[in-house]
């Protein structure tokens, strides 16, 4: 499918080209964008992710690489440290005889002794120059490799700056990489689930055959309540229906004497 694409893209390049010859520089720059556009988005992310991964562990030896000049570096700086520590000493001690050999001469005797060794002013002079030519050299070196062991250091101090940031780079990219992952994975469980197609048909005849049951169950209950409200047994009550008169005469009986009554019903 990537060789396909591939030469479909390079057939359709050399057809432009041909065709609108000079004007075609326009249509091609468009095209090899979309082409490479088409290329990547046809990788699949599976792939992607394994080729993020392979760089990755390709950094390693050049991680392992900047790690040896960086240790071969910190031994070489140690050695120019002890060459510039040995040197300084050395002139300081220089410093200390030319100061003595020099009062020498200021004192003004004409020979100096020194480990039974007796040595006039001239040859006092002449050594005093030479040490003193040497001692300029040697503070001349020892300024310059202080020079050069600052620089090392500074430049050592930004390799191990370097590396620690491409250290934390790496680790950052292999996170990256791991989240890529999960993130993929998540969006596979999403579009697996968005595929099925459940029947629900089954479900809902359960919950209609349930709905049907729990009717009937409560039709059951309400015809035994019925049946328990309608009995045979001997009527204990009296009825209440007769006649409204003889009602109301039988209420004012059991409250008025008879004679209030009869009086008031001849008075109508």
């Amino acid at each position: 499918m990537l060789k396909r694409s591939i030469y479909v893209g390079s057939g359709a390049l050399l057809l432009m080209g041909l065709l609108f010859g000079r004007d075609a520089c326009s249509y091609v720059t468009t095209t090899v964008g979309w082409v490479k556009d088409s290329v990547r988005e046809s990788i699949p992310i599976e792939l992607e992710i394994e080729r993020a991964r392979k760089m990755l562990t390709e950094l390693e030896p050049e991680i392992r690489r900047n790690m040896h000049l960086i240790a071969k570096e910190e031994v070489a700086l140690e050695r120019l440290e002890k060459q510039v520590e040995r040197l300084g000493n050395k002139q300081e001690k220089d410093q200390n005889d030319l100061i003595r050999l020099k009062a020498h001469l200021d004192s003004g005797k004409g020979y100096f002794q020194h480990a039974g060794q007796r040595y006039s002013e001239q040859q006092v002079r002449a050594d005093l120059g030479n040490r003193f030519e040497r001692f300029k050299t040697g503070d001349q070196t020892l300024t310059n490799l202080s020079k050069v062991q600052h620089a090392r250091k500074r430049s050592l101090e930004a390799a191990r700056q370097q590396l620690d940031g491409m250290l934390a780079a790496k680790r950052n990219l292999i996170v990256d990489v791991e989240n890529l992952e999960a993130r993929k994975k998540m969006v596979e469980v999403a579009q697996t689930a968005s595929d099925f197609n459940f029947d629900d048909s089954r479900l809902a005849r359960t919950k209609e055959l349930i709905t049907s049951i729990r009717t009937r169950i409560e039709v059951a209950e309400k015809m035994v309540d019925a049946d328990l409200d309608f009995h045979d047994g001997i009527p204990l009550d009296a009825p209440t229906d007769g006649d409204v008169s003889e009602e109301i005469a039988a209420y004012f009986d059991s409250r008025e004497p008879a004679s209030e009554i009869e009086a008031y019903a001849n008075h109508e």
